[in-house]
């Protein structure tokens, strides 16, 4: 009897990368005026991104449904094998709520996990799902309580390059985005218990890059021996090159390998282009 992983598409884990890993992806449904898109699969973050900064109006997330996860559940533990499922924050989306209500059909063998997380700090904690996993030490529900615990210490920092989206979607108002971006502010958000909150802002991007430096430190420090990574939002990872480049006192004395991950439709929405992130677990 197996242990089988699946993952929702707002991990930013692409159809490709799932297979690859041999883990199971269930896209979210992104919409575009009168056009849908499986997360992920239909329209991969280029194409999401070239259709964002071309449009007047943000694009709608649908959370997964409960038969749609119903019927990707009889399909990977039809064998009798045991499932792990890890999903976007409760407090972001009701996908997490359709995964429980499709669990109640199959007793014990599906586990749900809340990441409270999203983007690059829902991969991290998939990633550490999958090493649990291959390492085959440990029951499935001794893995989902280890992630259980191990969620709390996901650390995710982001500098927004612009603060438009956010008003786009009612985040903030019009006047702070205007005179945020008069002033050339940079926010920093973090997620949070499950929530996107903004934790500082910066004039600049050499300023917006050092207070997210800093948040990293003050958070206790990046623990190299569990995944960890940097992210991007839009069509160029230049300026995520430059950051890496430029924090390399954050780095140096661990790796010489620094991950790097495109963010996807569902966070993509929020921040728009021209974001860089860091996330891991903290010490």
């Amino acid at each position: 009897m197996a242990i089988k992983l699946l993952v929702d598409s707002t991990s930013d884990i692409s159809k490709e990368e799932a297979e690859k890993l041999n883990i199971s992806m269930i896209p979210l449904i992104i919409t575009f005026g009168q056009e849908d898109f499986y997360d992920g699969v239909d329209i991969l973050p280029n194409q999401f991104f070239e259709k964002l900064i071309e449009s007047t109006i943000l694009p709608k997330t649908s959370q997964i449904n409960p038969f749609r996860f119903e019927e990707e559940f009889e399909k990977l533990t039809k064998n009798g094998d045991e499932l792990i499922v890890i999903t976007i924050s409760s407090k972001l989306s009701g996908t997490y709520e359709s995964a429980i209500r499709a669990k109640e059909k199959f007793k014990d063998n599906v586990f749900v996990i809340d990441s409270l997380n999203a983007c690059i700090g829902e991969r991290l904690l998939c990633q550490l799902a999958l090493i649990l996993i291959n390492e085959n030490k440990k029951s499935a529900k001794e893995i989902v309580d280890e992630l259980n615990i191990m969620k709390t210490k996901i650390r995710v920092l982001a500098l927004l390059d612009t603060l438009e989206y956010l008003r786009k979607g009612g985040r903030i108002s019009s006047l702070v985005a205007f005179a945020g971006e008069m002033l050339s502010i940079k926010p920093v958000v973090a997620i949070i218990e499950g929530k996107v909150k903004l934790v500082g802002k910066a004039r600049g991007s050499k300023n917006g890059k050092n207070l997210l430096n800093k948040l990293v430190n003050e958070s206790g420090g990046i623990d190299f021996s569990l995944p960890y990574g940097t992210v991007y939002s839009g069509l160029d990872n230049s300026l995520l090159k430059k950051y890496v480049k430029d924090s390399s006192s954050l780095y140096q004395e661990h790796t010489n390998d620094i991950p790097s991950y495109q963010i996807g439709s569902t966070i993509g929405t929020h921040v728009g282009p021209g974001a860089i992130g860091v996330a891991f677990f903290e010490k």
